[in-house]
């Protein structure tokens, strides 16, 4: 049988049939479907002859498909890698894996630390779910969450989760756990990755001290193995055969350490170093533990688990140079925001793109009324603008970090840039005016950050913010009409209170952020507004 698309003549029946198109004719062909010969592109001049690419051609091809898998495999999976950073940074200052790190003096600007704050106490750490599920006990008054090796959120601890602030017990699963589970005792959330890490904080007492918040954290905060069949498991369930029965015991004591006054860097590797990383956590973690389609351009590349890496000298140049620009358009989307969208108030510098995105990256965050929460429909998209912004320049991520629920969590407001819509420059002074009747319930501070390293700048001050808090630095003190001015300069303003200035450093760009803790509705409804940031000295 001869196909639809045959030209010439065939023999039917003893009779000679001509068909219409004779051999040596084609059809016309639409341009839609065609490929020039040559075409014109940022790549330069590509050849094609009927369709078939030049030995060139298909060089120059083969080299920027390659390029453009490790370019996506920096930019989608920087966040896997931020959170292995994290771990080897405190693995540098000797924290091991179920082990707490806690900064009871807070953390200051010594330490690499995507956007830390010096407000609150840090407490965080790494669990290895190996062995099996893992128990975390967390302190009251506590705001957390844990992340997985891909940083994705698990479950939020303390007031955002289900303990609700009164301290609670978690047992986190890991991926492919068969075992026994208990029917109560425990909040439970199931981990895709072998590894996670958690963190969190608490607030000071007053404003001031820390030392009482630092016991509570100290007495409550636990990490230890599940023991299947002990707490959680009736003893029914042992008598008709459906689990083992384990004797309660105290854990083994949680081994703590200090962060304050330590040096780490946690911060992600934009070297090549990056590329070694991410082959560490494909390793570590379960092949199916991230969406396959993310995980296509990372084998693409070479990078698969149970497999060496070892990319030949070709493969090395194009994705040395892919990772240089992605961390460029990475650190360019951070430091210079395109999205009008993401300005929280019109014509304004100051930003948030969680209320547009939601956390994660998709859909807005509800509105609340008084009727409840009103979500939005899913947009169907992620956002990938946000999410490069975001997983460049902060740690951890939650559905707590955007809500408009009043009196909880926090809220945060960032500034790359001033009135003038310029970078900010460490040689020169700036100013910005809080209004009276800041919406906070707890407390409130601004706080500098290096652009290099979007971590706390590293000043003679130490503690680069301002606050209400009267620790670690003075409060901020308000002007004779409510408002709070703020000043960022190298140098101390004439007749600026101390806690009212920011230390910046000559020949060092920087950016800020302003939180609100427990923050009220003034901020929501936008009826309350800080001033732009303006320069007033040179």
């Amino acid at each position: 049988m001869l196909g639809a698309g045959f030209c010439g003549i065939m023999i039917l029946a003893g009779v000679r049939l001509d068909v219409r198109h004779a051999f040596g004719q084609t059809s016309t062909i639409p341009s839609s479907i065609s490929t020039p010969d040559t075409i014109e592109t940022h790549l330069g001049t590509l050849e094609f002859a009927d369709g078939v690419p030049s030995a060139a051609t298909q060089s120059r091809l083969y080299d920027n498909i390659d390029f453009t898998y490790a370019y996506r495999a920096f930019m989608d999976n920087m966040s896997g890698v931020s959170i292995l950073a994290l771990r080897r940074g405190m693995e540098s200052i000797g924290v091991k894996d179920n082990e707490v790190l806690v900064f009871s003096e807070l953390m200051d600007s010594k330490s690499l630390f995507l956007t830390a704050n010096a407000d609150t106490i840090y407490v965080m750490g790494s669990i290895d779910l190996t062995n099996g599920p893992m128990v975390l006990e967390t302190p009251p008054d506590f705001l957390g969450a844990v992340q997985d090796a891909w940083f994705r959120w698990v479950i939020d601890l303390g007031l955002p989760g289900p303990d609700r602030g009164t301290g609670g017990r978690y047992l986190i699963v890991p991926p492919g756990y068969t075992g026994t589970l208990p029917q109560g005792g425990y909040y439970m959330a199931h981990a895709l990755t072998n590894h996670i890490v958690w963190f969190g904080r608490s607030f000071l007492k007053d404003g001031s001290d820390p030392k009482p918040v630092v016991r509570t954290i100290r007495e409550f905060t636990k990490v230890y193995p599940y023991q299947p069949g002990g707490v959680g498991t009736p003893i029914a369930e042992f008598l008709n055969g459906e689990a083992r029965l384990t004797q309660t015991s105290e854990p083994p004591a949680t081994v703590f350490h200090e962060g304050s006054g330590k040096v780490m860097n946690t911060i992600p590797p934009n070297d090549w170093t990056f590329f070694e990383a991410l082959n560490e956590v494909v390793q570590q973690e379960p092949a199916i533990a991230l969406d396959a389609e993310l995980m296509g351009p990372i084998a693409a590349i070479g990078v698969v688990k149970g497999k060496p890496f070892a990319p030949d000298a070709r493969m090395k140049r194009i994705m040395t140079d892919a990772l240089a620009i992605a961390n460029a358009s990475a650190r360019t989307l951070f430091v210079s925001p395109r999205e009008a969208s993401w300005f929280y108030y019109p014509g304004s510098a100051w930003f948030n793109y969680l209320f547009q995105t939601g956390y994660a990256f998709e859909t807005p965050i509800p509105m609340i009324t008084r009727e409840g929460a009103k979500p939005f429909p899913p947009t169907g998209y992620r956002t990938m603008d946000a999410r490069t912004n975001f997983f460049y320049g902060v740690t951890g991520i939650t559905p707590a970090m955007a809500m408009r629920l009043t009196g909880i969590g926090s809220q945060y407001l960032l500034a790359t840039l001033d009135a003038e819509k310029n970078h900010f420059d460490g040689a020169k002074t700036y100013k910005v005016s809080l209004p009276k009747g800041i919406p906070e319930a707890n407390f409130w501070s601004i706080t500098v950050y290096d652009n290099m390293t979007r971590s706390m700048l590293d000043t003679p001050q130490r503690f680069p913010r301002a606050g209400s808090q009267s620790y670690p630095t003075p409060a901020a003190e308000a002007e004779a009409d409510g408002s709070t001015v703020i000043y960022f300069g190298p140098e101390q303003p004439e007749g600026v209170k101390p806690g009212n200035w920011i230390q910046t450093v000559p020949g060092k760009g920087w950016f800020t952020i302003l939180r609100l803790y427990s923050p009220l509705e003034p901020f929501f409804d936008k009826s309350w507004r800080p001033s732009e940031i303006e320069l007033v000295k040179r």
